[in-house]
């Protein structure tokens, strides 16, 4: 079979290469591979910036954003064949630490997690691939090829997840939210703050292309004004800031209402300084109660509930998310970024 793989830590050794045929163990799932995302994460291992192989093997079968079509489901695993299914991407770490032990394998406190198509377990990116019943979610059949975005929209509800748990630590009832970018992860936000009941402002840079049509699409507001005159003028309870720019981080803290929970989902680059008042960030912070919260990765529960909300999601909107599709064969242009995508991806079996 065709897979889509890199050796990690090299640049420029993505291909698209015969592999060995996944070995399915008795209590399996095999899976035809219908789609796999493509994001930052995977064009970072293809840089050879990040990754790890599977012990034994120095490359690396990548896609960790995955839909696919059961085709043999052993009896009791909960699936039959023909459902459609995303994979889960991480596993715990061998020797479990309290997080992992208890199904939270998102909080691992020791690191030693593997991840599929990311670190020492291979991905998705392949016309065959097997996976554990426990760590398989079942997609609705009428999302087609739009059942891909199950795994970015695991991570928005896992950090809605944390948002609504930091709030109610005490009295909350947010009204007004600001989501910072425009890409997948954050439109999928947008689109659970709306599924929310809530007032929804999406802050990013571009003024053309899909984006501001597909934010307003949804009935939220689209901003490509400064981030100061932005969080001046909507005020927002919550902010699920997704670039990782500093400068927006740091103005996202300083911005939200009383009683404002930022929650960060991008990673920012390390080597950029900025000259921060920390003084009265702290200040703010303290005397409003304020909180930032770190969220990254999802757990099983967390992939239920994007698989959830992409059920009630309108598809067609869903869709134009997918703003390129291509064959395993021409997967390596999926990884030149175009003005225009929002999310791409690669079909090893259309």
């Amino acid at each position: 079979m065709r897979a889509l793989n890199v050796r990690p830590g090299h640049e420029g050794s993505l291909d698209v290469r015969e592999v060995e045929e996944p070995k399915q163990a008795a209590t399996d799932l095999l899976v035809r591979g219908l789609a796999v995302g493509v994001c930052g994460t995977d064009r970072e291992i293809a840089s050879g910036g990040y990754g790890r192989a599977p012990t034994g093997s120095d490359r690396l079968i990548l896609g960790h954003e995955s839909l696919g079509r059961v085709e043999e489901a052993p009896e009791g695993s909960g699936f039959e064949a023909g459902d459609l299914i995303a994979g889960v991407v991480r596993r715990p770490d061998p020797e479990p630490c309290g997080a992992c032990a208890r199904g939270e394998f998102d909080m691992c406190r020791n690191g030693r997690y593997r991840e599929r198509g990311i670190k020492e377990l291979d991905g998705y990116g392949s016309e065959l691939w097997c996976v554990d019943p426990g760590y398989a979610v079942r997609v609705d059949a009428a999302l087609g090829v739009a059942g891909v975005l199950t795994e970015p929209t695991s991570v928005v509800a896992k950090a809605w997840e944390q948002i609504e748990r930091v709030g109610s630590r005490s009295w909350f009832e947010p009204q007004r939210v600001l989501v910072t970018g425009a890409g997948p992860i954050g439109l999928l936000a947008a689109l659970l703050g709306r599924q929310r009941g809530l007032d929804v402002h999406v802050l990013d840079r571009v003024t053309d292309g899909p984006k501001p049509d597909l934010v307003r699409e949804l009935g939220a507001a689209y901003h490509s004004d400064s981030v100061d005159e932005v969080l001046d003028a909507v005020r927002p309870d919550v902010v699920v800031e997704t670039t990782g720019a500093g400068r927006v981080v740091v103005d996202a803290i300083r911005g939200t209402a009383s009683y404002g929970v930022v929650c960060l989902t991008g990673v920012s680059p390390g080597g950029r300084r900025l000259t921060v008042d920390a003084g009265t960030v702290n200040r703010e912070i303290v005397l409003e109660n304020d909180v930032v919260v770190g969220s990254v990765n999802a757990n099983l529960r967390h992939y239920r509930q994007a698989a959830d909300a992409l059920a009630r999601a309108d598809h067609a909107w869903l869709h134009r998310l997918l703003t390129r599709r291509l064959p395993l064969a021409r997967a390596a242009e999926a990884f030149d970024r175009r003005p225009d995508d929002v999310k791409t991806v690669i079909e090893p079996a259309p």
